[in-house]
């Protein structure tokens, strides 16, 4: 049995791993787009603040660990799958056949069609490559424009301000992480942020990123007019033209917004979110929607073919509607799902649920499930602005199904268990939350402690 693994970030590396234990004499190939071994791109803004060095963000630190696995790693981009002969082509000729196949090809970051967005300080934060062009411009002082500011946007954003750079963040939302965060919490870390330093301008879009010269320039000025003129003469100065050299950088860019303002910078770096690689897909017969859609075993349309990752539309746990959901802890789920399905060991995925946990220059901030609330349910919050704490629940019938929270990590936990569990709160509980949110701890103490039901310390959080 020969299984070919499309994509080596966290889940093909899961994958891999699973399969090789569920079937030790299987045949497994793992094919990767970069010359690079296996690493995490979530390590990457950790590499930009000097807290890593490259190896570091490699998924296992052991340089023998693929082939003591006998997991075969291959370079390559796959460009078409046949899935009569059970074949993949990739871009530089060569095929691979398989008996299954995993697409776990991940994602890749937006360009917007931004006039300008080739220029060459110009970048996005996904890649080794990208880490190694932006830490070679980034360093304390110059100015950097960040477009995005999305969940990868704040991660980048916090390795940047650590870098000590001039920081302006444009987000076209109306608030920080618009598809994580309330309008109440997204202000609240926008405030936080600011307060550090770091300017964010919200509701606007950038239009255009010029380039500013090419060299210094020398410019001509008479003495006798203007401003300049009139201090001369002032002070005796001669009324004869003198050159003045005026230092303009090779690299300066304008960024230019929606809003009529202009930002000059050193380096601008997109991070305007990300889509699923499935475009070589197409004439394959595996149905995609946003993503490659797929069952809860992780089975796309075509049999033999599964996916895994950020490349999956599944199904949600709560409505059953296809959702992508690029984060690492559904990546390692699907993974292995897909993997025991793939050597005949029959397990379904609970549902796909929205897990966001993210650190903003020492700002904890958390979303879980359906956390803008669900059609006939209901919801409560609780704001202290100045304190920069929030929380927001929601719920359908005695469930919470959806939580947002900032500035109260003690929460973190019991909010995913309660969610994650379909805890019942009954009548009693529901009530005292409606009343108080931050009472959730005691709901869950008092409701989800029982037999059967999903311990939030067994939780990787």
């Amino acid at each position: 049995m020969k299984h070919l693994i499309l994509g080596n970030g966290p889940a093909g590396v899961i994958a891999a791993e699973t399969l090789r234990k569920a079937d030790p004499a299987c045949e497994i190939t793992m094919v990767g787009a970069e010359d690079a071994p296996p690493y995490s791109r979530m390590a990457i803004p950790y590499l930009l603040e000097g807290n890593i060095q490259e190896d570091g963000t490699y998924l296992r630190k052991d340089k023998d660990h693929y082939g003591s696995k006998n997991i075969n790693n291959k370079v390559g981009k796959a460009v078409s799958v046949d899935a009569d002969a059970k074949q993949v082509k990739f871009a530089d000729g060569s095929s691979e056949s398989y008996d299954k196949l995993l697409v776990a090809t991940g994602s890749h970051p937006i360009r917007p069609p931004i006039p300008g967005i080739d220029l060459p300080n110009v970048h996005t934060c996904w890649t080794l490559d990208d880490a190694r062009a932006i830490a070679s411009i980034a360093a304390s002082g110059k100015r950097v424009v960040q477009v995005g500011a999305g969940f990868i946007g704040c991660i980048i954003l916090e390795a940047l301000a650590k870098r000590g750079v001039d920081l302006t963040v444009v987000e076209l939302g109306d608030r920080m992480v618009p598809r994580m965060m309330t309008g109440k919490a997204g202000a609240m870390i926008k405030d936080w942020v600011e307060s550090k330093g770091v300017r964010v301008v919200t509701s606007a879009k950038v239009e255009r990123i010029d380039g500013v010269g090419s060299a210094p320039v020398t410019a001509t000025e008479q003495s006798g007019g203007g401003i300049m003129g009139a201090i001369k003469n002032l002070f005796g100065g001669s009324s004869e033209t003198s050159p003045a050299v005026v230092e303009q950088s090779a690299d300066e860019m304008v960024v230019t917004l929606s809003t009529g303002e202009k930002i000059s910078c050193d380096l601008v770096i997109m991070s305007a979110g990300v889509r699923p690689n499935s475009a070589f897909l197409e004439g394959s017969g595996v149905k995609t929607g946003s993503g490659i859609l797929t069952d809860l075993k992780m089975q796309t349309s075509v049999s033999d073919i599964f996916a895994a990752g950020d490349v999956v539309e599944a199904p949600d746990m709560f409505t059953g509607a296809p959702m992508v959901s690029a984060i690492q802890p559904n990546a390692a789920d699907t993974a292995r799902i897909a993997a025991l399905n793939m050597a005949g060991k029959s397990t379904e995925h609970q549902g796909i649920l929205a897990i966001n946990v993210l650190d903003t220059l020492g700002l904890i901030s958390s979303s879980f499930g359906a956390w803008e609330g669900l059609e006939g349910g209901e919801g409560v919050e609780y704001a202290d602005a100045k304190a920069h704490k929030y929380i927001s629940l929601q719920f359908k019938d005695d469930v919470l199904v959806g939580a947002t929270s900032v500035g109260l990590t003690q929460h973190v936990g019991v909010l995913r268990g309660l969610i994650q569990g379909k805890v019942k709160l009954g009548a009693r509980w529901k009530a005292e939350l409606m009343n108080d949110p931050l009472r959730v701890t005691e709901a869950y103490l008092a409701c989800a402690q029982k037999p059967g039901v999903l311990n939030v310390a067994s939780l990787n959080i």
